[in-house]
C-alpha cells in the first residue's frame, strides 16, 4: 500500500478512536499555571528571602574590647548640661543614614543583625520584611514584621542624654555619626524602649537583669569613643551593674576628637595702669627725663604736671 495512503488511513483511525497525550507531557492547562498572573495597578513585587537562620540570635553590638571598668574610670564625671538648642533632627540628623556605607540604612542594618529568620522585601536583600526578635530588655520572644510597632531601634545612649553630656561640642557630622553607629543601636521592644526614653543607667535599667552588663558596657563605649561624660549617679549605678560581672569587656573604640565650634569668649577688658610718679618737686615748663616720659609730678605749689612732648618733640613738664 503506498505510504500516503497508509498514513491517511491512520490518521482516520486516530480521529475516530480518540488519542491521549503521553503522560510524561504537561497538558496545556498544566503549562497555564506556571505562567504568573500579571501585576494588578499598584500592587509591588514583594521578595522574601530568607537571610538567618532559626538559630537564636543575640541582639545588641559585639563587645571584645578591654574591661568595662578600666574604660568606665577613663569617662570625664560632670553634672548635667542645660538642653538649651537640643533638636533631635536638626543637631542629629533627619532620618537613618548609611553609616557603615553598604548601601542600606543603619534602621535595616539593626534589624537584620539582632533578628534570626529575618526575611527582606527587596533583591538587593536592604529592607527587612519580617523576623524574631529575643528582645533583651524585656526578655520576650518578638515575631516581628512591617509595620506592627512592636520593635523599635534604640539608641543605647539617648541622643537627648548625649546631648546634655558633651555632644554640644561635637561636629554635625560627628553627631549624625553617633546616631547611626552600629555600637550605639539595638532592636528593642518598642514599649520598654519608649519607657527608657532620654534617661540614663541612673534613672533606668532594663527589666531583663541579664542584660544589664552588656547594656552598662555598650553604654560606656559608646560615651567612650564620642568623648561623653557621665553624672556622678550615673556613674555610682554604672559601677554598681559592674559589680556583678567584673569581667564585662566593653567595645574597642578610639576616642573622637569634639570638632564643633568653640564656644565664645568674652574678651578681656584693657586695663590701663595709672601713670607713676616722679619723687621731689617739678618745675612747669622745664626739660624732663626720656625715663620719666608719661609720668606725673607736684610743682612746689602742689599742682600736677605730665613729661610729655612739645610741640617741638621736647620733653618737658606741662600741665
Amino acid at each position: 500500500m503506498p505510504r500516503k495512503i497508509f498514513a491517511l488511513l491512520c490518521a482516520a483511525i486516530l480521529v475516530l478512536a480518540g488519542c491521549s497525550a503521553p503522560a510524561d507531557s504537561p497538558s496545556l492547562a498544566s503549562v497555564s499555571e506556571t505562567v504568573p498572573a500579571p501585576l494588578s495597578a499598584g500592587q509591588t513585587l514583594v521578595i522574601e528571602r530568607a537571610s538567618t537562620s532559626s538559630k537564636k540570635v543575640s541582639a545588641g553590638p559585639k563587645l571584645n574590647g578591654p574591661k568595662a571598668t578600666t574604660m568606665l574610670k577613663s569617662l570625664s564625671v560632670k553634672g548635667k548640661a542645660a538642653a538649651t538648642g537640643y533638636n533631635r533632627n536638626k543637631k542629629f540628623g533627619n532620618g537613618w543614614k548609611d553609616f557603615d556605607k553598604d548601601k542600606c540604612d543603619e534602621r535595616q542594618d539593626t534589624l537584620s543583625r539582632d533578628m534570626s529568620k529575618v526575611k527582606f522585601k527587596d533583591r538587593k536583600k536592604c529592607t527587612v520584611a519580617s523576623g524574631t526578635l529575643n528582645d533583651k530588655y524585656t526578655g520576650k520572644r518578638i515575631n516581628w514584621k512591617v509595620k506592627s510597632g512592636s520593635v523599635d531601634i534604640d539608641h543605647v545612649v539617648a541622643l537627648k542624654n548625649a546631648w546634655i553630656s558633651g555632644a554640644q561640642k561635637l561636629s554635625q557630622s560627628q553627631r549624625q555619626a553617633l546616631a547611626n553607629d552600629p555600637l550605639n543601636l539595638i532592636a528593642a521592644d518598642a514599649s520598654a524602649n519608649r519607657q527608657k526614653g532620654e534617661k540614663n543607667t541612673a534613672e533606668w535599667l532594663p527589666k531583663n537583669k541579664s542584660f544589664r552588663c552588656q547594656y552598662v558596657a555598650t553604654q560606656i563605649s559608646v560615651k567612650k569613643k564620642y568623648a561623653l561624660s557621665v553624672t556622678k549617679p550615673e556613674k555610682n549605678a554604672m559601677t554598681k551593674v559592674l559589680n556583678s560581672c567584673r569581667n564585662q569587656k566593653g567595645a574597642k573604640v578610639t576616642a573622637i576628637k569634639p570638632a564643633g565650634s568653640t564656644p565664645k569668649t568674652t574678651p578681656k577688658k584693657k586695663t590701663t595702669k595709672s601713670p607713676g610718679t616722679v619723687k621731689g618737686t617739678v618745675h612747669p615748663g622745664s626739660y624732663c627725663k626720656n625715663v620719666d616720659k608719661g609720668k606725673r609730678g607736684k610743682s612746689a605749689a602742689g599742682k600736677l604736671y605730665t613729661c610729655k612732648y612739645d610741640a617741638n618733640g621736647k620733653l618737658r613738664w606741662r600741665a
